[in-house]
């Protein structure tokens, strides 16, 4: 069963007017809008909360990536932002929200480097371009929760998701 996708944690109605947007975009716009996010928030992504994220838990999936040749990276990262049941989607499904920004953290910083690179004639699509300025107008604590929102929906887990904040009106803590 991959994750439920139906139920949002995110609580303000313009920051899921944005996720909205970030949602219909395909499996490659995201991957696109994903590293150009973390290109322009940059370190104040790593984590949203220092003490809630296991470096070592997340680099060990981060670098499981890197062992792959370009090809196969980019398919690995299509399957977790598919939730598709693959053993790299498992592993990302089965950490907690802020150790998965952490992992996209590593990709993203990776890029170009031990990671596959976005193509050098890549242009980013009206979608990417409009979906990634509305996210930039959102406060920085809202960046977080929708970043939070895309790293949960995406990977492959059998646990189901746990109740929305809306559904309990509590929210996860840090």
């Amino acid at each position: 069963m991959a994750s439920a996708q139906a139920t949002t944690q995110i609580t303000a109605d313009a920051t899921k007017q944005v996720f909205d947007t970030y949602s219909a975009l395909s499996v490659d716009d995201k991957l696109a809008l994903l590293y150009y996010l973390y290109e322009a928030m940059g370190e104040s992504v790593t984590p949203a909360a220092p003490q809630a994220a296991d470096q070592a838990i997340a680099q060990s999936v981060a670098e499981e990536l890197v062992k792959l040749s370009e090809t196969d990276q980019l398919d690995a990262m299509r399957s977790i932002v598919k939730g598709e049941d693959t053993l790299l989607s498992r592993q990302y499904g089965g950490l907690s929200a802020n150790n998965q920004l952490l992992v996209w953290y590593g990709w993203a910083r990776e890029m170009g480097n031990t990671v596959v690179d976005l193509p050098s004639d890549y242009q980013a699509s009206t979608a990417v371009n409009q979906a990634l300025e509305k996210i930039k107008g959102l406060d920085f604590q809202e960046q977080i929760s929708l970043l939070r929102e895309a790293a949960t929906q995406m990977g492959y887990s059998e646990i189901g998701r746990p109740p929305s904040q809306a559904e309990t009106g509590k929210t996860d803590s840090l």
